[in-house]
């Protein structure tokens, strides 16, 4: 192993122990710190997550890697967000940051995530794959594709009966298994691994999947005991602060979980695989946008003692709108199989314009303007209408 590479693995493996070892020995830290401290020590636990995930492509096919991996590096999204689910369950006012927590990751990821990777190339690659600076994905791409698809078009069921039950989490997690199982049939092609963990791939099956485990663990233990102290953190640093924790749960959190992912996305771009980069965040999106948004009601129930749905107010129920119709329209510009750099700086700069205008007007305007941009490129470009057809045709999603 390269040495440069070695001093990343073992930079992150400190930067993951040290919430833990300040916690062990008892060191008090302001509210502000040990939401920094908890915050990094996530950051860096995704990051090895990510890894953990880049080896195991070596023994499954490629689109079950990608799913799998997209699913890993949203486990600590997953912990922050299930807690808020968890103390919900308890404490009625917590309801509020579960579903802050929740719509925030899902809007960053496509707002900034999606448009991030399409930047990156064409700073790569000057104009890209394409005539206009794009990213080309392939025909099994349409397996993410469609599962998004049938995910937020059952999203928008959710403002209208203003709750969150068990009944979501059969849909969601019908549409997830459905996605998976797609995933799982598809070719096995030997993946392409560089970077740290280009020499552990290259070990023998046994060393190699030791380590991927041990990379599992590591994570899976730092992301467990930082998630509930980060989230408690925030929240005392919003009210130390004077500011609004629904913001800082909404925004402040999903970034410190979401930044590996992001920087996996990117390094795929700056390497000249955008298409491998972007596959990977649209797969993160299924995932929380199915797995996650479905847990958080059984979390709350086994919480609470009971099985009844989890309520949502006005202004939960007018993120969650949001949240599903950006992804509508995110869904219209792909459905093509193309991404170019224009409609990333269109995405970007709708998602943008929210941060500065968060009144409860503002949030139905842009819901109702994704909409009607959805809607208005399906029935202009030739391409998308074709490429939503396309989804559901018969093997639509599986590698040729």
């Amino acid at each position: 192993m390269k040495g440069k590479h070695l001093a990343l693995v073992a930079a992150l493996v400190v930067l993951g122990l040290q919430w833990p070892v300040f916690r062990t020995a008892g060191i008090p830290l302001s509210p502000a710190w040990a939401a920094l401290s908890s915050g990094l020590s996530i950051f860096a636990a995704a990051y090895v997550l990510s890894w953990g995930g880049e080896l195991a492509q070596v023994d499954i096919p490629q689109s079950l890697a990608i799913a799998f991996l997209a699913l890993v590096a949203v486990l600590p999204e997953y912990a922050v967000d299930l807690y808020f689910a968890w103390r919900a369950g308890k404490d009625p006012a917590y309801v509020h940051f579960a579903t802050a927590n929740m719509t925030g990751s899902n809007r960053l990821l496509i707002g900034v995530g999606w448009s991030a990777v399409v930047f990156a190339s064409f700073l790569k690659r000057g104009r890209g794959g394409g005539p206009r600076g794009e990213i080309r994905l392939g025909a099994h791409d349409r397996n993410e594709i469609l599962a998004l698809f049938l995910a937020t078009l059952y999203a928008f069921v959710i403002p209208l009966k203003g709750t969150l039950s068990w009944i979501d989490f059969l849909v969601f997690l019908t549409i997830f298994a459905f996605y998976i199982r797609r995933a799982a049939g598809s070719a096995h092609e030997e993946p392409e691994i560089d970077g740290p963990m280009e020499t552990f791939a290259r070990w023998p099956d046994r060393r190699r999947r030791v380590v991927t485990v041990l990379f599992f663990a590591f994570s899976g233990v730092c992301i467990l005991l930082s998630a509930k102290p980060f989230a408690e953190s925030l929240l005392e640093a919003g009210r130390t602060l004077g500011i609004e924790q629904f913001l800082l749960v909404q925004w402040l959190a999903p970034i410190a979980s979401e930044a590996p992912e992001f920087i996996l996305a990117i390094l795929f771009a700056l390497k000249a695989r955008a298409d491998a980069g972007l596959r990977t965040l649209i797969s993160s999106k299924v995932n929380q946008w199915t797995l996650l948004v479905g847990m958080v009601p059984i979390v709350y129930n086994l919480s609470a003692g009971h099985g009844g749905a989890m309520p949502l107010d006005a202004r939960q129920s007018e993120e969650i709108l949001l949240t599903a119709s950006q992804s509508f329209f995110a869904l219209a510009v792909v459905s093509n199989l193309r991404f170019s750099a224009v409609e990333a700086l269109l995405l970007l700069a709708l998602f943008v314009s929210q941060l500065f205008i968060s009144t409860t007007e503002a949030r139905t305007i842009f819901a109702f303007l994704y909409i009607a941009l959805g809607a208005g490129w399906f029935a202009v470009v030739p391409g998308s209408r074709k490429g939503l057809v396309r989804l559901f045709r018969p093997g639509s999603g599986r590698h040729s």
